[in-house]
């Protein structure tokens, strides 16, 4: 580049762009006028609000999604239009306006297709709507209610719209331009109008400013159309053609700049933006090249200039800047310091003061408008329409014997239809299977969980992939029967929490033993990031193989999606809104990307990573990795190479990906397989036009991609990214011949290198028509075959089926593959996998006013860290996040719809002797909806880090010190603690627990005693008396175990525990010091002795030194099997 040039900047310059939730184009982009929001339209029809992190460099930065709302018609979005209070959207079925927090105001929805709209010329508060059908002419649409006011008179297909001073301009798809004036007199459906021929191929683009009208579209060349490559320029008062703007590329958008009524901002479809100022056309260039691999299909401009959107074919949206790079005050999209953004506020309701002399008159009631439907009730039913059920049948019996007398016919009632006779019918409802039933439950119940009989929609898709769901008895979902579903050694996942369908990907991450591997090594890590996906699936693979087949759920997993804020920009969080229905394969595809990259965000390690390729010892100990773990196992490094077509200047660039999306032929192939399919999509090969930084002419540049086969990583991850007919069809039309379990993929500069992968795991997408779509996960598991993971739905499939996509309802979303070489090139010794015991030693806290007085626990010391078979008593206090959610059925039974969800708040580990060693408050950031102060102890303030005098610690540093424990093989004592241990989410392998509830119980008697009333009769201590300490609780039952060795020992432990169930009957199972005793509680208690953090002695004689110490090996046959 010369030196005269390097001196002229362009206007604008880019920012990184953003992609919305879904891979479709956008067809609508508007900036809006006073608040820092860009509205996007997509061809999925739906409206996206994404407003700007406005930092001090100057530009919107980092757009976060909000809102989000559907338009109507089968186009998708075909214009926006904001205002100060609302915003316009139009689809092809009709036009609608919302609020900014996306609620609905009124519908415009006519019988025929809609096009385009914009402000009408003269009136205020009125749009101008266009038709496509013919002869149906301008809707003129009342803004304020959507009422339409009349029609008038308009050319056919009208396909652009836009209005300057008093006039209405129009453009044709036949390539006409027409003013229309509404002020014409006499006829109101009619609009005097002026004509001319702009594009004789059509119209593409039209915009209108001062008294000119800019034009682009096609002319006719030969009877063919073809792009004009300059934007025509007509007076609006006459129509006169005038001196056509020169433009380097193929004029597709045009945009007035707000501020500079001369200035226009062009832009191609391939992504060439020229600002270009008609009174000086031959200026200085002023052009910028958006980074766009497709094609652009929207443009907009922000209300002072200072930005330009760019909407492209893939879902992705390019920002352009006219800011300085460092201002000195940061410049919002709308360019001013506007309105906050509001995303669906509702107004507060009055305050009413009820009381029984209040009268129900006061209570005001919305006003409507339109006639409700209680005020029609009086009206007669049309003819042919039926207002009740058609009465029964008289059966052929009756009627063969029927005599008739005057007019009334009688007929004896056979003896087989006595008592059947005009009785209602009754279904029985299953409420599923649960453990608490398993006695009385019939062998021919009809199992309703994973199929309702009477939908006979779902019947083309196999019983094993149907949608499953988890029913709720009284006993709550602990007591739902899992096992029934999954009689196999591999856990499954349960649905009941939010984000439950990531349940799919991480079981076919789970599935890929490298990545397994690498996960669980970062939980070892002083990882400093209190949301980290990568630690949380760390510990769910760790749960996953401790439970060896029994149910696990990911709910830490889960929880902490919606806590990283990108997750909520890319639209990965599910929150479960009632008819909401999700495109669960597509956003399955997203979070794939999404957390790929997050996890090798958080497994870069500052002082460098551990090598997971084998290399020479010197350079292992010299110098770490510059990558990231997770970039080493699934990071493809390509060379990206773009060429000039006129020049033949070539430009390389380095890339890094952890996902390959499959491309598919516009026109796809009969003899395409998976691996020419997969290399192609690895290296792939683009076009697109812009103007060459070297010849400075407008050019055709070809991108390929060159990766080596020692780039390709160990295990790579494809989405499929099957958006068309077409696509999936191609995996239908071979069905079990297009996935094969092997795949070599070609690469290299000249494709000559070949590398074998073998397929690991995949996520598959499940629905019809009328099932609601859910994700199940394939995995082939070594040396054992493949396996079928829907939720907590686990059996073996063969292999033919598992590669089999003949049917419709099945769809592949999420592959894995890994290469087969990776047993010599892949080396994990340098991975740490041992926590650092450390953290039993250190008392951690994130209160800024624990008071160190108050701590009841000392942590342990380096000669005390457990070692295989420790004993360790432990209990936990929850609070509530979500309250129980019931329906009460007309026969007055209850249904459990929800279950509460109860969130970790204190947990306490004690040594053998009865000494706490962890006694941590947990911190979440989660709103708590009760305390269960009375249950748990916890008090407003406790889990705060400003307020707490406890020891307060995030859920993960808690969940490390189990962890922990968990690995040296610690055996805990609790009373309860499958309950605990289910709600803290850890699996703890059987033969590491001693569950005091289990050891003191009778399977004939049914009943599990609590362990207040086991305190109080056997060791003769009260505890719980106002709320629960955990403490407290361990120490019981710690005490309670050793008591129960003793009692073993001495052969006196079952005529103890039939003499405990003989005298809990007889006092109705209370306690001294209970609300619900007759006897006043504090004269009792005041009777007892001393409470059982000091000493005691047991009524059955004090246990021996050595067993009260706990080095005493405990009997086996107590232990669960």
């Amino acid at each position: 580049m010369d030196q005269s040039q390097s001196q002229h900047k362009s206007t604008y310059y880019t920012l990184p762009s953003f992609h919305l939730a879904h891979s479709v184009p956008v067809t609508a982009l508007c900036f809006d006028p006073v608040s820092d929001v860009l509205w996007t339209g997509s061809a999925a029809g739906l409206v996206s609000g994404y407003f700007g992190n406005v930092t001090a460099t100057g530009y919107a930065s980092g757009l976060t999604k909000g809102v989000t709302f559907p338009v109507r018609g089968e186009t998708g979005v075909l214009k926006i239009l904001t205002g100060e209070k609302d915003i316009k959207a139009l689809g092809s079925g009709g036009l609608g306006s919302w609020t900014k927090g996306g609620a609905g105001r009124w519908q415009f929805i006519p019988q025929e297709h809609l096009s385009t709209f914009t402000h009408h010329p003269t009136i205020p508060n009125t749009f101008v709507v266009a038709a496509q059908s013919p002869g149906s002419g301008f809707h003129i649409v009342n803004a304020i209610s959507g009422a339409s006011l009349r029609r008038v008179s308009s050319p056919f297909n009208v396909s652009h719209l836009a209005h300057v001073g008093t006039l209405l301009v129009s453009g044709t798809v036949d390539g006409m331009l027409r003013t229309h004036d509404f002020r014409t007199r006499g006829r109101e459906d009619a609009a005097s109008e002026s004509s001319c021929i702009a594009h004789t191929g059509g119209i593409q683009a039209l915009e209108a400013a001062g008294n000119y009208i800019f034009t682009a579209g096609w002319g006719t060349r030969q009877s063919h159309p073809h792009a004009e490559h300059f934007v025509k320029v007509f007076d609006m008062r006459t129509l006169r053609p005038l001196s056509p703007v020169p433009f380097a590329d193929l004029p597709s958008f045009i945009k007035v700049h707000p501020k500079k009524p001369t200035t226009l901002v062009i832009a191609s479809s391939q992504g060439f933006v020229n600002v270009i100022d008609v009174v000086q056309p031959g200026g200085v260039p002023d052009f910028v090249q958006a980074q766009t691999s497709s094609y652009l299909s929207s443009i907009a401009i922000s209300p002072e200039g200072d930005y330009v959107a760019l909407g492209d074919a893939e879902g992705f949206v390019h920002l352009l800047s006219s800011v300085p790079e460092n201002p000195s005050e940061p410049v919002p999209l709308n360019g001013f310091e506007g309105e906050p953004v509001v995303w669906a506020h509702k107004q507060d309701l009055p305050d009413i003061h009820w009381t029984d002399e209040t009268p129900l008159s006061t209570i005001g009631l919305p006003y409507y408008k339109a006639p409700l439907l209680s005020s029609q009730l009086s009206l007669t039913v049309p003819h042919g329409i039926q207002a009740h059920p058609p009465p029964a049948k008289i059966p052929q019996k009756v009627l063969d014997t029927m005599r008739t007398v005057d007019f009334v016919g009688y007929a004896q009632l056979p003896k087989d239809l006595v008592g059947r006779r005009n009785v209602a019918p009754t279904t029985h409802v299953e409420s599923g299977r649960f453990r608490s039933t398993r006695t009385t439950r019939k062998a021919s119940d009809v199992d309703t969980v994973t199929e309702n009989l009477g939908d006979t929609s779902i019947s083309e898709i196999p019983k094993p992939y149907r949608r499953v769901e988890i029913m709720y008895s009284k006993f709550g979902v602990e007591d739902f029967d899992f096992g029934y579903y999954n009689k196999t050694n591999y856990s499954g996942l349960e649905t009941h929490i939010v984000n439950s369908y990531t349940n799919a990907l991480l079981q076919a991450l789970h599935h890929v033993h490298s990545v397994r591997r690498v996960a669980q090594s970062h939980i070892t890590t002083p990882c400093q990031t209190e949301h980290c996906l990568l630690c949380e699936f760390g510990f769910l693979t760790r749960m996953l193989e401790d439970a060896k087949g029994v149910n696990c759920q990911a709910s830490n997993f889960c929880k902490t999606i919606p806590k990283i804020q990108q997750a909520g920009a890319l639209g990965v969080v599910d929150y479960q809104a009632e008819g909401l229905k999700r495109d669960y394969g597509a956003i399955i595809q997203v979070f794939n990307r999404f957390f790929l990259e997050e996890m090798s965000a958080r497994s870069d390690v500052p002082d460098g990573n551990p090598w997971l390729t084998k290399i020479d010892e010197t350079e292992v100990t010299t110098n770490g990795a510059s990558k990231s773990t997770v970039t080493q196992l699934m990071g493809i490094d390509a060379q990206s190479i773009v060429v000039c077509s006129a020049c033949g200047a070539t430009t390389e660039k380095d890339t890094l990906s952890h996902v390959v999306d499959l491309t598919f032929l516009r026109k796809p192939q009969l003899n395409v397989t998976f691996s020419s399919l997969l290399s192609a999509s690895i290296l792939r090969e683009t076009t697109h036009r812009s103007v060459c930084q070297s010849c400075k002419q407008p050019a055709t540049f070809h991108t390929q991609r060159i990766v080596p086969g020692t780039a390709l990583p160990p295990v790579l991850a494809v989405n499929t990214a099957i958006l068309t007919d077409d696509a999936g069809n191609i995996w239908r039309t071979k069905g079990q011949n297009f996935l094969t379990p092997e795949v070599t993929v070609t690469c290299g500069r000249d494709g000559n290198e070949a590398v074998d992968y073998e397929l690991r795991s995949m996520v598959v997408e499940v629905k019809n028509e009328t099932h609601a779509p859910h994700l199940v996960t394939l995995a082939k598991i070594p040396e054992d075959g493949w396996y079928l993971f829907n939720d907590f739905v686990v059996q073996s499939v063969t292999e033919s089926e598992a590669l089999s996509f003949v049917g419709a309802w099945k769809t592949p979303c999420v592959l894995y593959f890994e290469r087969k070489d990776n047993e010599s090139t892949l080396d994990f010794s340098t991975l740490p996998m041992k926590m650092d015991p450390a953290i039993l030693c250190n008392i951690d806290n994130i209160s800024w006013r624990m008071n160190k007085s108050k701590l009841v626990h000392e942590p342990l010391t380096v000669e005390e860290l457990p070692t295989p078979g420790t004993l360790v008593a432990i209990d936990a206090e929850f609070v509530s996040l979500q309250k129980e959610e019931n329906e009460m059925r007309s026969d007055g039974t209850k249904k459990v719809i929800r279950p509460s969800q109860l969130c970790l708040a204190r947990v306490s580990v004690l040594r053998e002797d009865g000494k706490a060693f962890i006694d941590d408050y947990i911190h979440t950031s989660d709103t708590i909806v009760d305390y269960l102060t009375e249950f748990s102890g916890i008090k407003p303030g406790d889990l705060d880090p400003y307020s707490s005098e406890h020891a307060l610690v995030p859920l993960k540093t808690a969940y490390k010190k189990l962890r922990l424990l968990i690995d040296l093989g610690c055996i805990f004592i609790g009373h309860g603690l499958s309950k605990d241990f289910r709600i803290i989410n850890i699996a703890v392998p059987k033969e590491q627990v001693i569950d005091t509830v289990d050891i003191y119980f009778l399977k004939e008697r049914q009943r599990r005693i609590g362990l207040r009333f086991l305190s109080w009769y056997l060791l003769r201590q009260t505890i719980q008396i106002d709320t629960h300490n955990s403490i407290e609780d361990a120490r019981a039952a710690l005490l309670l175990y050793n008591l129960y060795v003793q009692l073993e020992t001495e052969g006196q432990f079952e005529d103890t525990l039939e003499e405990i169930y003989r005298e809990g009957r007889a006092l109705n199972w209370k306690t001294p010091g209970d609300p619900t005793s007759p006897k006043p509680a504090k004269a009792q208690v005041a009777s007892m002795g001393p409470s059982i953090s000091g000493t005691f002695t047991p009524p059955y004689g004090s246990p021996s030194a050595s067993v009260l110490s706990g080095h005493t090996s405990f009997p086996p046959q107590w232990r669960r099997k």
